[in-house]
């Protein structure tokens, strides 16, 4: 229930955000000044920003705490409520504010964050690889011990429609020379259909292997899934609703986990240099 209400969140959310953005300059231009509107549309705008560049100019990582929009959206905040509490004597009016701060406080230290995910006992540094079996682009049936002998990085990631997980892959692909070197089996899952991790690999055209999940079979033997994970709306494309919480693994060539990630937050993920220093730090 409560991944469900997440994925209905994330959806409306970014466009609450820019509805007040719009209904706040436009009160502006036909009514004036008004500081209770002026705060709401500081508060809106660096919401909707926030979200409008995670999609034109997605970055892997940020901070935790979005420092750089958490500031003017406390002073929105302030300024909004100051002045329709205090000084109009409406506090009412400042409704649409402090709902909006409470959705980023919801969303900061709410939805960004994955629980109880570091008991995970299938996948503990010194421990082998459990035994998988996964499905390339063509749907043939590729089993994890394929990728014995080399060391390998096996990157889960929720889909192409998540642009935190894209720009973490063209991080990655920007390595791809440097993990050649290394003789490194770049593993890139996914429980997306086949037709986006296919043109995902036209995409980038290196040498990984893009490989489907179906139905979250592994995600759910390492304890990795997340049910009801996607934004609601995206299963109108093709996705399903489940999906996998962000994960690497990096393998020696006997299969032995060397380097376990499992993010407590999807807006933090680890540097591929942190992929190259643990490869180069261990007997491989």
């Amino acid at each position: 229930m409560n991944n469900i209400v997440k994925s209905i969140f994330i959806s409306v959310f970014p466009l609450v955000a820019l509805y007040f953005t719009i209904d706040s300059v436009v009160h502006l231009i036909n009514h004036g000044i008004s500081y209770r509107y002026i705060g709401r549309l500081i508060i809106a705008s660096a919401i909707a920003l926030l979200f409008i560049i995670i999609f034109i100019k997605p970055v892997a990582r940020t901070d935790a705490n979005l420092k750089a929009y958490m500031i003017p959206v406390v002073i929105g905040f302030l300024i909004s409520v100051i002045s329709g509490g205090i000084i109009e004597k409406d506090i009412n009016g400042s409704l649409p504010s402090i709902g909006l701060f409470l959705g980023w406080v919801l969303y900061i230290k709410w939805y960004s964050i994955f629980k109880d995910r570091t008991s995970n006992e299938l996948i503990r540094v010194g421990c082998k690889l459990p035994n998988f079996e996964l499905q390339n682009t063509e749907r043939n049936t590729i089993n994890s011990s394929t990728f014995i002998g080399n060391p390998s990085i096996f990157l889960f990631y929720r889909g192409n429609w998540c642009p935190l997980c894209m720009a973490q892959i063209k991080e990655i692909a920007s390595q791809y020379k440097e993990l050649e070197k290394r003789k490194v089996n770049m593993v890139l899952i996914s429980p997306q259909p086949h037709k986006y991790t296919k043109s995902l690999a036209k995409k980038f055209n290196v040498n990984f292997n893009f490989l489907v999940d179906q139905g979250n079979k592994v995600a759910k033997q390492l304890n990795i899934y997340a049910k009801n994970g996607i934004p609601m709306g995206f299963q109108t494309l093709g996705y399903d609703s489940d999906t996998v919480l962000p994960t690497v693994i990096i393998t020696n060539k006997e299969g032995e986990i060397i380097f376990v990630d499992l993010t407590d937050n999807y807006r933090i993920r680890p540097e591929p240099q942190t992929f190259l220093t643990i490869l180069d730090n261990q007997d491989i």
